[in-house]
């Protein structure tokens, strides 16, 4: 029996899809097999874990728009906050999120989830503004901070923790 087949469910297992392929260079046999969840996932246009509901979109301006109704202007605004801060950022899309890039280098992305959004930055930008973070009644995990509608991040806190990640990498 083919190792790569499950017995109990007689399901034949694939391995991933290459990174960065795409289904045409899958079905056309350029990429190696994904598992069937995850190439109906990229068929459909969705992305994977990082946001409830959004479809992968090829710029800022579309994952805002793609957004649950409640997020898009605090999104926006984070998008005008993060682009006063880093003025020689160029905007970016990567890992189906949207970002700031300087040099190559993401120094801070954002998301929206179902019930929350999130600003991500460089670990020691976090560590340095832990007291403020939790002063505002933001939650912090490692690299961001996640946020509600009802309680958005301070334009101030933005520009802080994006100027410290940018610090952090070195740029």
């Amino acid at each position: 029996m083919d190792p790569r087949v499950c017995a109990s469910a007689s399901l034949r297992l694939r391995p991933r899809m290459t990174k960065g392929c795409d289904v045409a260079e899958y079905e056309e046999g350029r990429a190696a097999p994904q598992s069937e969840l995850s190439r109906l996932l990229i068929a459909s246009g969705r992305t994977s874990r990082h946001t409830a509901g959004v479809t992968k979109n090829d710029s800022h301006d579309a994952y805002i728009e793609a957004a649950p109704e409640k997020f898009r202007e605090p999104l926006a605004r984070l998008r005008a906050q993060l682009s006063r801060a880093l003025p020689d950022a160029n905007e970016v899309m990567k890992y189906d999120m949207p970002g700031f890039e300087i040099d190559g280098t993401i120094i801070a992305g954002y998301a929206a989830f179902s019930k929350q959004c999130g600003l991500y930055v460089d670990p020691g930008a976090i560590a340095a503004h832990a007291d403020e973070i939790a002063r505002l009644k933001l939650k912090a995990t490692k690299t961001g901070v996640t946020f509600s509608a009802s309680n958005p991040i301070s334009g101030e806190l933005v520009e802080k923790l994006a100027v410290s990640s940018r610090r952090q990498k070195g740029l």
